[in-house]
């Protein structure tokens, strides 16, 4: 009976408690804006956030701008911000789950920033590949030809990188689709790239002033 005992107590003490079932405090972060265009998020070691565990935490704002600045915190399931106008110091009890969470500065997005991530984020699929084309128009004649050369009948549905060189200084090259609706100059000549998502239908191309310069394409399902 004693060894069952000690065996049983034994497994109970290596049984994981998670932490909040202990009682023990949430980690506190520390948010700080201003003064001037200053923001961050750091850890209670003084490194920045770039990477935390899920779980719940408590975060001490100290908003220092008095005017055209706050601490504004988004993510899934988070959008906690301190007011643009007046100082602030409060704190915020929040729960992080898997992904990414920003921080900025209404006012000046794009000046004032930060992110991390929280647990395991899944990284989006790189986009395909582009298809290439290239356009050519001249005063006698117009083309629009794959990146091996040959004449373009019919391509898959994508994305496309279209190259045209526009060599006359009297037409133009105008591609014309489902979404797309792209021309170059009649005065001047010019090389120009336009990266177009080309759907499922019909497309044509032609100088708008000289119609019989003119070609057609079709766009299969992708």
């Amino acid at each position: 009976m004693l060894r069952t005992l000690l065996a049983l107590t034994l497994s109970l003490a290596a049984i994981s408690i998670p932490a909040s079932a202990t009682g023990a405090p949430n980690v506190t972060l520390s948010a700080v804006v201003g003064p001037g265009f200053n923001i961050s998020l750091q850890k209670p070691d003084g490194t920045s956030v770039s990477h935390l565990d899920p779980g719940t935490y408590d975060i001490a704002v100290t908003d220092n701008a008095p005017i055209d600045h706050n601490f504004h915190l988004r993510g899934p399931g988070v959008d906690m911000s301190t007011p643009l106008e007046g100082t602030a110091t409060v704190t915020w009890t929040v729960t992080f789950v898997d992904g990414s969470y920003t921080f900025l500065c209404d006012a000046h997005p794009a000046q004032m920033k930060g992110s991390f991530t929280v647990g395991v984020v899944q990284e989006p699929p790189p986009p395909p590949p582009l298809g290439k084309l290239s356009g050519k128009v001249t005063s006698k004649a117009i083309s629009l030809k794959t990146g091996s050369g040959s004449k373009v009948k019919s391509v898959p549905a994508k994305r496309y990188k279209i190259t045209v060189a526009d060599a006359s200084k009297t037409q133009n090259f105008h591609l014309r689709g489902p979404g797309v609706n792209k021309l170059t100059g009649i005065k001047g000549r010019s090389t120009v790239s336009w990266t177009v998502r080309l759907k499922q239908g019909k497309y044509t191309y032609r100088s708008d002033k000289n119609r019989k310069l003119h070609g057609s394409f079709s766009v299969s399902a992708g």
